[in-house]
């Protein structure tokens, strides 16, 4: 006879998820699609996945590449040298920063995990964190994650959506490491300035606090693309991370970068290799082809985002709220009417009763409460829909 004493009742988890949640979008996803199983077709306008392809040449060079009996093996974790070449060879031309390709530039699996990489690299558990609210979620969970203090300093639309330098001052900053920025703003639009980024550099000097700028929308509604690494002796204390989901509708392929000083690379290098491997060479050929990009090819991308966005801002206006259309990036972000509870509540009734899912801003953190977020990876013909459900519904 087998004695019953197993104690698989009794495992747990790491206490580290206990300090975070499910992903809000991961959660309320699975919502929506029980609501399109019960025949309720709901037109989605929350997350930010490009729905527009790639250039033509680059997917024509990963067609090629992929046939390649050699192509399919492990890769460096540095990334190839024409891939750290042709992102240094774009930050000269569009942001006018020149960065030595050797030891300036690390390739990444999408800048989501260059997060954890730098966290990882700089932070030790009770480090201080300074992190934007509202901003991208994904900057309090791996603070959370890494064991380190997060400090949220507040962003307000009277200030622009820019850092409160003075408010910053009066922090207990001294055991901050690490600050989360991030121009073009998400989730606001909020574009970057050199004014504020040269602000950024001399906080960080004056502290010893590394300036993490997160950099994915500069091209998208956005006529001069702005990199904190053209502020003279930058990269004396700033991280930019930059990716290709956004600025090349590459989600999918995690083609990203970050760029910094050669002594920070190296950290984050060490953390990397132990943590994930080199990207897919077919890809990493596409993405130096991708790179290449004329003007006329953001043009283009930006006309198809241009169109979105008006209807965009005809869905805001239907649902009473008010926007600032001089917004940047792939969102358009609105305050929600006085007579509304909450950003959240108002997206509720919009997905019960029109069958339309926008975000909540309060998912972006407490400051926004009052705001609802529009996602423009959507087709016209699906936005003119959800714009007149939308308005059925008020009737």
């Amino acid at each position: 006879m087998i004695e019953n004493n197993s104690k698989a009742s009794d495992i747990q988890p790491a206490n580290r998820l206990s300090e975070v949640s499910e992903y809000y979008f991961s959660r309320k996803l699975q919502e929506v699609a029980a609501m399109n199983a019960a025949g309720k077709n709901v037109i989605s306008l929350g997350v930010g996945s490009p729905d527009l392809p790639p250039s033509k040449e680059a997917i024509e060079v990963f067609c090629q590449a992929i046939q390649d009996d050699n192509a399919h093996g492990y890769q460096p974790y540095i990334g190839l040298p024409a891939l750290r070449e042709g992102f240094a060879e774009w930050y000269r031309t569009w942001y006018g920063v020149t960065l030595n390709p050797q030891t300036e530039i690390q390739p990444l699996i999408g800048s989501k995990e260059g997060i954890l990489h730098v966290s990882m690299a700089f932070l030790n558990p009770g480090d201080g964190v300074l992190a934007p609210n509202p901003g991208y979620p994904t900057y309090h969970s791996v603070s959370k994650l890494v064991g380190a203090n997060l400090m949220l300093y507040e962003l307000t639309e009277a200030n622009g959506w820019y850092p409160d330098f003075e408010a910053l001052e009066r922090m207990d900053l001294d055991k901050v490491k690490l600050m989360w920025v991030n121009y073009p703003h998400m989730p606001t639009g909020a574009k970057a300035s050199m004014q504020v980024y040269e602000q950024l550099v001399a906080f960080g000097k004056r502290h010893g606090i590394v300036i993490c700028n997160d950099n994915p929308y500069s091209f998208i509604l956005n006529d001069k693309p702005l990199s904190i690494l053209s502020v003279p002796s930058a990269k004396d204390i700033c991280i930019e991370l930059n990716s290709m989901s956004k600025s090349h509708n590459m989600p999918g392929w995690r083609m990203a970068m970050l760029a910094t000083n050669a002594q920070f690379l190296q950290w984050i290098l060490k953390m990397k290799t132990n943590v994930d491997s080199g990207q897919f060479k077919p890809m990493q050929l596409a993405a130096v082809e991708a790179l290449k990009a004329p003007k006329a090819w953001y043009d283009e991308m930006n006309r198809v985002y241009r169109s979105r966005r008006d209807l965009a801002g005809q869905i805001m206006q239907a649902m009473g709220c008010v926007y600032d259309e001089s917004q940047a990036g792939m969102f358009l972000w609105g305050r929600i009417p006085e007579s509304e509870k909450s950003g959240e509540a108002l997206a509720d009734r919009i997905l019960y009763g029109a069958n339309v899912f926008i975000t909540p801003g309060f998912i972006f953190g407490s400051a926004g409460d009052r705001y609802v977020r529009i996602s423009l990876c959507c087709k016209n013909e699906l936005l003119a829909e959800a714009l007149n459900r939308i308005n059925n519904n008020k009737q």
